[in-house]
């Protein structure tokens, strides 16, 4: 059986069994007629092209690139079957290091038998948690398949990335805030657009953050059954076979368990990049909103709430455990160091960010953007 991104043998992660696991495991998405169905992925369509003209005027960057990343409306199996080739990408380097050291440790041979498989099932189980949750993305590093196309490689060879649209999960949730639909599609496509439009604009920020993320992997000195524990207790925590007593136990998130002090720095300037991108994503949701999306005042303060309200106690536990938790601080504070900066020195000045790796804000920075306009705008000495 041939694999997902062509190689034969599952490995560490038996990706195959990810995809069909998730895709069996799949929450149905929103009842839709099959011509309401059609109707909502064209206008997903069309707001997305629209955005592109929103977000390059307000944003004033990229408004002479041609864009060569795609844009797919997808369902939740197809969220799936993309960001399993993604992770396969981005993370091989990090599984064939583990690879090599399961040869070599004391439960090598057990590990080898079914280490691939149950590694792969419970990666299914988080995939398919996480597929009706996700309103949109843009894949950085997306390597093009049959069925996914993708961007131009990068410089590395690495995919070119694309933007996802999950139809069903922005269905459910602009029922379930009981906005206005046109709106709320429009306004959650500015977000995504902007995304695309960092990585368009600025041709080295996709290079760097991808030997960003190569450098932290290649720090990892992680025992695989570490890495395998930790997917397992969040396996448990989906299928509610976690003991309560473990909810609190203050247990680390996947992120957390492969630091070493060089990680350490790498992971907080990647902390400041995500925070940058997110923030900025947001800033501009809202800043083009209220010429081009009536009622976002009333779609941002239901979201607002629905993000700081989060979802059952099993989805704390699991946001915990996969590091959610630190991506609604990034939107937060990314947002707060974007309007602070584009207060003091204008949107020209801001977008001084996107000079060069050596412009980006610091981890403290992002907390502190007084420290980065005296850094990035101080007068040279005369």
């Amino acid at each position: 059986m041939t694999s997902i991104g062509g190689a034969a043998s599952p490995g560490m992660v038996d990706w195959n069994l990810a995809v069909a696991t998730a895709t069996r495991l799949v929450r149905p998405g929103p009842e839709v007629s099959r011509d309401e169905a059609r109707a909502i992925v064209a206008e997903l369509r069309r707001h997305a092209k629209a955005s592109e003209e929103h977000v390059r005027g307000f944003t004033r960057m990229g408004e002479d690139v041609v864009h060569d990343t795609p844009v797919l409306v997808v369902d939740r199996p197809g969220w799936v079957r993309a960001n399993v080739a993604g992770f396969r990408e981005i993370l091989k380097p990090l599984l064939d290091k583990m690879q090599e050291r399961r040869g070599s440790s004391p439960g090598g041979a057990v590990l080898g038998a079914v280490g691939g498989k149950v590694t792969g099932v419970e990666l299914g189980m988080l995939l398919s948690f996480l597929s009706s949750r996700v309103l949109g993305q843009y894949e950085t590093f997306a390597p093009a398949t049959r069925d996914l196309p993708a961007g131009a490689p990068s410089a590395s060879g690495k995919g070119g990335g694309r933007l996802l649209l999950v139809a069903p999960n922005i269905v459910h949730v602009e029922r379930e805030l009981d906005v206005q639909p046109h709106d709320f599609r429009l306004w959650v496509c500015l977000h995504e657009e902007t995304h695309r439009t960092q990585f368009s604009a600025v041709p080295w920020l996709r290079d760097h953050l991808e030997g960003e993320i190569q450098s932290f992997l290649a720090e990892t000195e992680v025992d695989p059954m570490t890495v395998l524990e930790r997917i397992r207790e969040a396996a448990q925590s989906l299928s509610g076979s976690r003991p309560d007593t473990e909810e609190d136990d203050g247990g680390r998130s996947l992120v957390e368990i492969v630091q070493t002090p060089a990680q350490r720095e790498i992971l907080g300037r990647l902390t400041a990049v995500m925070s940058l991108l997110e923030g900025h994503a947001d800033f501009v949701m809202d800043g083009v909103g209220p010429a081009v999306v009536p009622s976002v005042a009333e779609i941002r303060e239901k979201f607002q709430q629905r993000r700081a309200k989060g979802a059952s106690r099993l989805d704390m536990a699991l946001r915990k455990l996969l590091g959610l938790d630190a991506k609604l601080r990034q939107y937060r504070d990314g947002e707060r160091f974007v309007r602070a900066v584009v207060d003091e020195v204008g949107m020209d000045g801001f977008n001084r960010v996107w000079t060069s790796p050596n412009t980006l804000p610091t981890k403290a920075e992002i907390a502190k953007p007084a420290d980065w306009v005296a850094r990035v705008h101080r007068k040279p000495e005369s």
